[in-house]
């Protein structure tokens, strides 16, 4: 049953990037099968992935510096603790900047994870990616890096992840269920047909009762979350409320169907649902508990996604749910839940 139509807020002029940084910290597992496939890992789903910063400055000689913000940085551990790291960033069109762009920040981050042992400095350039939303039919399927030092020549390739090569059908057989928001470019030259065609809009509609359906029986066998799947649903609307905002009646019939609303953390729903309580019984317990209550979900969903819960995680918990640092150990403790600080 399709969901009552929510009104979407303006999109963002970075809702493509935001879709991505949130399908990766959202749904960290299902970026698994994309570094599998664009990188031939042979990676089971079971080891540890952890996340750096993705703000770097350059500096430049006049004392000034230059913010670059990457859309990601991660590291996969194995069991036996080898681990590589990998940078995938998310582009709207290909252009002749991105390999410049790569390499800073390529750079960038082989500088943060810097090895200095007396007069030797090493540095590991990471697995590397461009996931492109647009592209001709000239693109490439790699580029590559070539650098010349005094040493010697040394080069890397950079994988061009092209979204919409993949059919629908694929995207779920492959398990390239990261790809689904950006599903939607595939049929970007359709939209304006669709917007005033109603027998074409239903088909379209048809597409996603589809997605939305596999989606379900996902959910229902255990291969994704209640969690994941509400993200994949909501930043598929995040990214059809920008590629189709000229196009109100096609907006307005797939938001429905798959969700309605930008994502509203699991974590926060609990939250807001014990306030309102709170409110309506007229006492402070319904609100505190909902606040418990967040802050054991949120501690929960890092399990589940076998992410480390530092410091600086157990801060930003205590902050979302107006609660001591001390009392979101104590709640985790009570839950059996271990920390990494």
């Amino acid at each position: 049953m399709e969901n009552q139509k929510i009104s979407l807020p303006p999109p963002s002029p970075t809702a493509y990037d935001d879709a991505f940084r949130t399908m990766l910290n959202d749904c960290t597992g299902l970026i698994i099968p994309v570094v599998n496939l664009y990188f031939n890992e042979n990676y089971t789903g079971n080891e540890e992935i952890s996340f750096s910063k993705n703000e770097h400055y350059l500096a430049h000689n006049d004392s000034t510096e230059d913010k670059r913000v990457t859309d990601s940085s991660f590291v996969i551990t194995r069991a036996d603790k080898t681990k590589k790291r990998y940078h995938i960033e998310c582009e709207e069109q290909l252009d002749g900047s991105i390999l410049i762009r790569m390499f800073e920040y390529d750079a960038q981050i082989a500088l943060d994870d810097r090895m200095i042992d007396g007069a030797e400095l090493t540095v590991s350039f990471p697995h590397s990616a461009v996931l492109a939303l647009r592209y001709t039919n000239s693109a490439p399927d790699n580029m590559k890096i070539n650098v010349v030092t005094p040493g010697g020549k040394t080069s890397y390739t950079v994988p061009i992840i092209k979204v919409q090569q993949y059919s629908l059908d694929e995207l779920f057989e492959k398990k390239l269920l990261f790809f689904l928001p950006f599903y939607i470019f595939n049929l970007e030259k359709e939209l304006p047909e669709c917007d005033a065609d109603e027998a074409k809009l239903e088909q379209l509609k048809d597409i996603y009762r589809s997605i939305r359906a596999r989606l379900d029986e996902l959910q229902k066998s255990g291969e994704i979350d209640a969690f994941e799947k509400n993200s994949i649903c909501s930043m598929s609307n995040h990214v059809m409320a920008l590629i189709a905002q000229k196009y109100q009646n096609v907006r307005e019939g797939v938001e429905p169907i798959m969700g309605g609303k930008i994502i509203e953390y699991e974590a926060k729903t609990i939250l807001n649902k014990g306030i309102e309580q709170g409110i309506e019984q007229g006492i402070e317990q319904g609100i505190e508990q909902g606040r418990l209550e967040s802050a054991i979900s949120t501690l929960k969903r890092y399990i589940r996604r076998k992410l480390p819960i530092d410091a600086q995680v157990l801060a930003d918990i205590a902050e979302d749910n107006k609660l001591t640092v001390d009392k979101v150990r104590t709640i985790a403790k009570d839950n059996g839940i271990s920390l990494s600080c």
